[in-house]
């Protein structure tokens, strides 16, 4: 079996400005660099024979390739039991576009919808028992947080690997985007 996710890679950059946020809320488990990404279509357990149909269907998407940024700090969850503290992205319209045409492609092989919004952000740490008060500190403290723009030319499939510490992910396959920028 196969734990797989689709999502978009970041810059080294971004990733060591984001890393920079990363402490300061307790309880947090905050995520390492090669961990920051922006999910673009999560899929769960899959059998060989069904990770290899996802591949053939994401080597089949058109999408251009674009410019986005991070802006704004944030977190789901309501304020009794907050989840995750993330990034926002700036404008999450190209973003969103591809996640369209991944859900298509994957609904087509026969798996189901995801069912709920998409929402692009990079995930900076996962809640447990935090306190609202030092979510809201930390948001007052971040939340002008900006990066510049990168490029997106291309996403990943990723496996994940849950060990007894983190989740370990692994970059499967690439594909890449047209060359024009939105």
């Amino acid at each position: 079996m196969h734990r797989l996710f689709v999502a978009v890679d970041l810059p080294d950059a971004v990733k060591s400005s984001l890393l920079e946020l990363c402490a300061g809320v307790p309880g947090a488990k905050w995520r390492t660099f090669d961990q920051f990404h922006v999910t673009l279509r999560f899929i769960g357990e899959v059998d060989g024979g069904t990770a290899r149909d996802i591949d053939e269907a994401l080597t089949h998407i058109e999408a251009p390739a674009f410019d986005v940024s991070l802006r704004g700090i944030g977190h789901f969850g309501d304020n009794r039991r907050p989840r995750v503290i993330w990034a926002g992205v700036d404008d999450p319209e190209p973003l969103k576009y591809l996640h369209d045409r991944i859900e298509r492609a994957m609904t087509s092989i026969g798996l189901e919808p995801e069912g709920r919004k998409y929402r692009p952000h990079v995930t900076l740490a996962r809640l447990g028992g935090t306190r609202m008060h030092h979510i809201s500190e930390f948001e007052a403290c971040y939340g002008d947080f900006r990066s510049p723009p990168f490029h997106i030319d291309r996403f990943v499939l990723y496996s994940s690997f849950l060990s007894s510490e983190r989740a370990i992910y692994t970059a499967e396959a690439e594909y890449a985007l047209n060359g024009v920028t939105v």
